[in-house]
């Protein structure tokens, strides 16, 4: 690893004038879960667990054994004093901390806890990801450097980590952003932060979400009774519940109506201006996570509600996900995906070559095609749990297409009127500083990120297929780039690729293992985990451009 403890956490760009790296927090940022919810010897031992020092690691681990095998009351059989917590603190370190020390030594104390008669929990999962096979993962070559990073920094690395990984760069940049938007100086209490970070990723039913900023709240001392329901919130925060379910549904709806109702003289409560801003990007920031949760199959973290039991396995239990389809004929898939990657190939190659330049008018009609064609998003899924329904209001108000059948249509934006380049990033560095900076890099190498290889091809130039991914993102949001030719989404974009990315970035709740496996079915996983962060980051530059332009409009 590097000798700056700071390294892993630093986007890969030119740009470093953004503060606050992970590292740089006088105190780790951990996510409490059940198995961080007592006083036991496991959770007092994480600290030490997390140093930098190996021998104080080493200490440590030392402490944690012996500490479980006295709970285990080996001198007294049937005395076992360990906890539940205890037992999931175990599993989790189990199964993801990138320190083989540590994990091993988890391993070797939950087998003999169950050597001791004790019942202990078993992950109900066998990766991070319900739509990636875990072997799968490892072969294409997660970087531990920044798994062993984020251990070191957070005392946790959960599933979204380990996925992004995959992506070490745009990891980095992600890590920094999320870290200085919940836990660096800010205008809002630190508790705060995490609730409505949890009530942004309720409006898309993400249980996975819900329970990691949920946990983060009581982390930071918050009370556990707001979680049971907004009514035992303050008012304050209560009052963004129109701004949050349109920000994750339909942002072009959002005016500086609502604006001035939340932040003008006499407004009550009223928000600052600064702490408005920080709540925005916070809400974006949640949603979009929910489109990349969601459209990464993430499994449930092993010491989360749903992701552990203490039933033994049954004899013919074989550890595979059910949303996983099943592939009738797996040699006819493989050709069909190689042609897809050739035919994919040579309209890249076209459309480079391309020199006939289209009228405006074209183009328009163009763009109009594509916003307004229909893609069936039509997955039905069970009930949400009540963790999720507590924190909101107006269940039913979900995403329409921006030109609904019968009505008139919003107006689409122009990126040449308000742009995240010329507008936004200035009003939010000004009103929030550093984050316009760091939301920038993190933009930049999302825009960047590139590795010249498409499924079995090397040397391959893949700017037309990210930035057609990119704008067609936007295009559902209504926002057309005057300069841009969106006859090359429909070449470049096949259909069910475009289920996908409508599905997780407008429905992301809707988004299942058949509509994962669908599309570039012979690319490897982190090319479509490269696709998510595309789309992820698509979704939450347009949902901050249309409440920043209300803001920007309200303070003229």
């Amino acid at each position: 690893m590097a000798s700056d403890p700071t390294t892993g956490f630093t986007c890969r760009t030119n740009v470093e004038k953004a503060s606050g790296t992970v590292a740089a927090s006088s105190r780790p940022c951990r996510y409490q879960s059940e198995s961080e919810s007592d006083g036991g010897p496991a959770v007092r031992s994480l600290v030490r667990l997390c140093s930098r020092d190996e021998g104080e690691r080493a200490a440590a681990l030392e402490e944690l054994s012996q500490e479980v095998l006295a709970g285990l009351g080996q001198d007294r059989p049937g005395s076992s004093r360990l906890s539940k917590q205890t037992l999931l603190h175990l599993l989790r370190l189990s199964r993801s901390c990138p320190l083989q020390e540590v994990r091993g030594r988890a391993t070797e104390l939950l087998r003999t806890a169950q050597e001791q008669g004790v019942e202990v929990p078993r992950a109900l999962a066998s990766g991070p990801s319900a739509f990636i096979p875990a072997k799968q993962m490892l072969k294409e070559g997660m970087d531990q450097e920044i798994l062993i990073e984020s251990f070191l920094s957070l005392g946790r690395v959960d599933h979204i980590t380990i996925v992004m990984a995959l992506h070490p760069a745009y990891l980095s940049c992600f890590l920094r952003t999320q870290h200085a938007l919940l836990e660096l100086d800010g205008p809002l209490p630190r508790h705060w932060r995490h609730y409505i970070a949890a009530m942004a990723a309720a409006r898309h039913h993400c249980s996975y979400l819900v329970q990691q900023y949920s946990a983060g709240f009581l982390d930071a001392g918050g009370e556990e009774s707001w979680l049971s329901s907004l009514e035992h919130a303050p008012t304050k925060l209560c009052s963004l519940q129109t701004l949050n379910k349109l920000l994750a549904h339909r942002p072009w709806l959002i005016t500086q109506q609502h604006i001035q109702e939340l932040v003008c003289p006499g407004a009550e409560p009223r928000w600052s201006l600064a702490e408005l801003i920080h709540a925005v990007v916070l809400m974006a920031h949640a949603h979009s996570l929910c489109s990349f949760a969601w459209g990464s199959g993430l499994n449930p973290e092993p010491d989360h509600i749903g992701g552990y039991t203490f039933q033994p396995p049954s004899p013919s239990h074989f550890p595979s996900s059910p949303h996983s389809p099943a592939h009738e004929d797996g040699r006819q898939e493989m050709v069909d995906g190689a042609m897809e990657v050739e035919v994919l190939m040579q309209r890249m190659v076209e459309l480079q070559q391309q020199e006939e330049e289209c009228t405006h008018e074209e183009m328009v009609t163009r763009f109009e095609r594509e916003r307004s064609e229909s893609i069936p998003t039509a997955v039905v899924r069970g009930a949400p749990p009540d963790l999720v329904l507590h924190l909101v209001k107006d269940p039913e108000f979900r995403y329409e297409d921006f030109i609904p059948r019968g009505e008139q249509s919003p107006a689409t934006m122009r990126a040449q009127d308000y742009s995240w380049e010329d507008h936004g990033y200035s009003l939010v560095n000004r009103l929030l500083p550093d984050m316009g900076q760091l939301l920038d890099e993190k933009f930049q190498v999302v825009s960047n990120l590139t590795y010249h290889r498409m499924a079995m091809h090397e040397g391959v130039d893949t700017h037309t297929l990210r930035k057609a991914l990119w704008n067609y993102i936007q295009c559902l949001y209504g926002i057309r780039y005057d300069d841009y030719d969106y006859g090359s989404v429909n070449v470049l974009l096949e259909r069910s690729l475009k289920v996908f990315a409508k599905t997780m970035a407008c429905h992301p709740e809707q988004t299942s293992a058949h509509i994962y496996q669908s599309f570039w079915k012979h690319f490897r996983h982190s090319e479509k985990v490269h696709a998510n962060i595309i789309v992820m980051e698509a979704r939450l530059q347009a949902a901050l451009l249309y409440t920043l332009r209300a803001i920007t409009r309200y303070m003229r």
